[in-house]
């Protein structure tokens, strides 16, 4: 009985893995498909023009701490040691203000990041429908991305770059 119960498993097994075998892997980049599509081109366009705004903005508070540094220089000597703290105090103060403004702006889960999420969410998911499709239509059980990080892909024939598939599945046209 014990010997026939092998038998057994060795046949599951068997038929397991032709099944395994029988499996379609794919790849993309999805950098590369980013970099196709026009409308990435207009969200990093907007993207710029608002990180600019805020830049200048953060560059301005500095510059304003600045001249407030070579203006207390300058008074030093007619300043008592009380006003010269109180000064001193004022100037700490914006330069703790201007950290916690650039800190809104860029930090973590700053204002530019949730920008850049709002603004790429709807193309991020055309792209992934596409995907899907793609996987779909040729029986992928597997789809990777090159592009992400980090990546386990060492090595990649490029007749199972199914990136172009999906770019048609968009409907970009490849200018190369």
């Amino acid at each position: 009985m014990n010997k026939s119960l092998k038998i057994v498993f060795l046949l599951l097994l068997m038929g397991s893995s032709e099944h395994l075998m029988a499996q379609k892997f794919g790849y993309i980049d999805s950098e590369y498909i980013l970099n196709k599509h026009p409308d990435y081109k207009v969200i990093q366009q907007e993207l710029e023009n608002i990180s600019a705004e805020w830049r200048k903005q953060a560059q301005d508070l500095d510059q304003e701490i600045k001249e407030l540094y070579v203006q207390l220089k300058a008074e030093e000597v007619l300043l008592t040691e009380e006003m010269y703290q109180q000064r001193l105090e004022q100037i700490k103060l914006k330069e703790k203000n201007s950290q916690e403004y650039y800190n809104r702006i860029f930090g973590i889960n700053g204002q530019y990041f949730q920008k850049q999420a709002e603004l790429m969410q709807p193309l991020q998911s055309k792209i992934y429908d596409a995907i899907v499709k793609v996987s779909r239509r040729n029986n992928l059980a597997t789809l990777f991305d090159k592009a992400a990080e980090p990546s386990a892909i060492i090595y990649t024939d490029p007749r199972h770059d199914y990136s172009e598939f999906v770019l048609e599945e968009l409907g970009i046209e490849d200018n190369k």
